[in-house]
């Protein structure tokens, strides 16, 4: 029974897109609380229920997400209603585990193609209508300043395993997630977060100049700072925004705050993209109710 979950999980490669920022849909009970895009529409129009796709991919190289697209978008483009895609590689164009990281990070020029095939293929797919958000990526300074000093939760016993011993263990064996961002070398980092910044302005510049036929497409930056300062008000530390086991992903606390910060600007500066509030939410749940749940 202790490896019952093992197949689901191995085939989620250790992530959990129920629980997720974008289509999270399950109460969460792993340090932390559930918010997503997709409740929120939900709550807001009761016809989105069961309307989501998490299309992703953990990888170490030059995000292109079109082939993944092309065998896994679910959408009709002539029967089924506009869509909301959220575009967001956060780390992945700049994160690896080689012992030149820079060299293998994506390129400006490879941003550029990667991303514009996807769109374009996704304008040949989505109905017309649709939107698109994209994301920036991450400033992944913030896991190392905020967490190297502290103990990993194998060290917090013994007090003898810190996440900078983690790190650096992990690129001696060369699997090291990021090792632009996770090293103790504040040169790379900064050279990583830059490469980071001229990908998110290519991005920004997508969304500026290209037009597509079947969608409208927006920019937007990682909420990181946003959720920070907004977790401080709580009472939070910074550090409890990553997630403790790797060192690295966002913690749920961060995808269920990150969601409000997404909502909030999209209701104040795109509000076409959420739609109308639907009248008749409380007949569609009275005559369907949740259908068995999700």
């Amino acid at each position: 029974k202790s490896f019952a979950d093992l197949p689901m999980a191995f085939s989620d490669e250790f992530d959990w897109p129920q629980f997720s920022e974008i289509t999270g849909f399950l109460n969460s009970t792993i340090g932390g609380w559930t918010d997503s895009l997709y409740l929120r529409l939900r709550k807001r129009n009761r016809c989105n229920h069961r309307d989501l796709q998490n299309i992703s991919q953990n990888v170490y190289f030059p995000v292109n997400i079109a082939p993944y697209l092309s065998f896994s978008l679910a959408r009709n483009q002539l029967l089924d209603n506009p869509a909301i895609v959220i575009y967001a590689t956060i780390g992945n164009d700049v994160c690896n585990g080689e012992r030149d990281t820079l060299a293998h990070m994506t390129t400006p020029k490879e941003m550029l193609s990667n991303v514009v095939q996807a769109l374009r293929y996704l304008d040949s797919r989505l109905p017309n209508g649709s939107h698109v958000i994209l994301t920036g990526l991450v400033d992944g300074r913030f896991l190392w300043d905020n967490l190297h000093d502290r103990y990993h939760p194998l060290g917090q016993l013994n007090k003898d395993v810190t996440y900078s011993q983690l790190y650096s263990f992990l690129d001696c064996l060369q699997v090291s997630p990021c090792s632009g961002w996770l090293t103790p070398n504040e040169t790379l980092r900064n050279l990583t977060s830059e490469r980071a910044l001229q990908l998110s302005n290519v991005l920004k510049e997508i969304a500026r100049s290209e037009k597509f036929a079947n969608f409208d497409i927006f920019y937007m930056d990682f909420p990181l700072r946003q959720t920070a300062e907004e977790w401080r008000k709580m009472g939070g530390e910074p550090w409890q925004l990553i997630e403790p086991v790797d060192g690295f992903h966002p913690s749920q606390i961060a995808a269920a705050l990150g969601t409000g910060i997404t909502w909030q600007k999209a209701l104040h500066e795109w509000p076409q993209v959420l739609g109308k509030e639907n009248p008749f939410n409380d007949q569609i749940e009275a005559i369907f109710k949740d259908q068995g749940g999700h």
